[in-house]
């Protein structure tokens, strides 16, 4: 009889604990501030990183990071990427004097990522990803894509994003984008948010946009640095992203530490992965259609 009521207990306790899991009443999480000495921070970091990244791109031999990465490790690389495998890489830039740019109340994450995709060129690639419009088509986390403006090789763009790791968090962005060309083989872009806004209610008749920089913090900042480099009979696209979040707070850990950790590098695999498959798509003929 001890034991059944030890096991009836047992099975009681997994199942309010799974219960307080699954359900969709999760704690809130409290707004905070982006703090001056946040985003100071984060610009020193990408300062940093765009030096690195300038230099690397004056060179064709240089151009990509998985160019500057030593042999043999750099040939390892390259000859999975040709396989169809995809390359992450999680990176962190000193500042000028060698030392670690701290980030008071938040956290950098910066990764970098690519794919092979054979068959195609460069203005193939370069075709499918301009095409903003229908970005939320290909990527999973892209719920609306917009163009808003286009001059030349400069775009401004407006997405919504929605991200799900526990909380579910839907953020509206805009992005101002600029595309250079070294040579016909080897093209960059660099991708800035200009205005990121945490969505209240989203998709409810009441919803509506938390102050900019007043709300969950779940992503403050984003840039991206893309490279496209033709050559092995496809084209090299690599991405460089830097993004800024809150920290993870004393009490909620277990709340906000699997999305601010987890989504970054998930959601560059997926821009990659997407980019991959949706433009040899396109480049064949048939433009891709996700359910909504």
């Amino acid at each position: 009889m001890r034991e059944d009521l030890s096991t009836r207990s047992y099975w009681v306790s997994v199942f309010v604990l799974a219960s307080q899991i699954l359900s969709p009443q999760v704690p809130a999480v409290a707004n905070v501030e982006l703090m001056p000495q946040t985003l100071e921070a984060f610009d020193r970091y990408v300062r940093a990183t765009e030096a690195r990244i300038d230099k690397q791109r004056t060179r064709p031999e240089t151009f990509l990071y998985i160019d500057t990465l030593p042999d043999p490790k750099r040939g390892e690389v390259q000859a999975a990427l040709k396989r169809g495998d995809l390359f992450m890489e999680r990176l962190t830039t000193l500042d000028p004097s060698g030392k670690k740019i701290d980030v008071p109340r938040g956290i950098i994450h910066h990764w970098v990522g690519d794919v092979f995709i054979p068959s195609l060129s460069v203005r193939q690639v370069l075709d499918f990803v301009q095409d903003y419009d229908h970005h939320q088509n290909v990527y999973p986390e892209v719920v609306r894509s917009r163009l808003i403006s286009h001059e030349g090789n400069d775009f401004r763009v407006a997405f919504r994003f929605r991200y799900k790791k526990i909380i579910t968090v839907t953020l509206n962005t805009e992005h101002d984008i600029r595309y250079t060309e070294l040579d016909p083989t080897h093209w960059y872009a660099r991708s800035a948010s200009t205005r990121i806004a945490e969505v209240k209610n989203a998709g409810s008749p009441d919803e509506s946009e938390k102050p900019v920089g007043h709300d969950g913090g779940f992503l403050w900042r984003i840039d991206s640095y893309w490279g496209y480099v033709e050559r092995d009979g496809g084209v090299y696209v690599e991405c460089e992203s830097i993004s800024l979040t809150r920290d993870i707070p004393t009490g909620l850990g277990w709340l906000i530490r699997p999305f601010v950790t987890s989504i970054p590098r998930e959601s560059l695999e997926h821009t990659l992965n997407g980019t991959r498959g949706a433009a040899s798509t396109r480049a064949g003929g048939a433009r891709p259609s996700r359910e909504p």
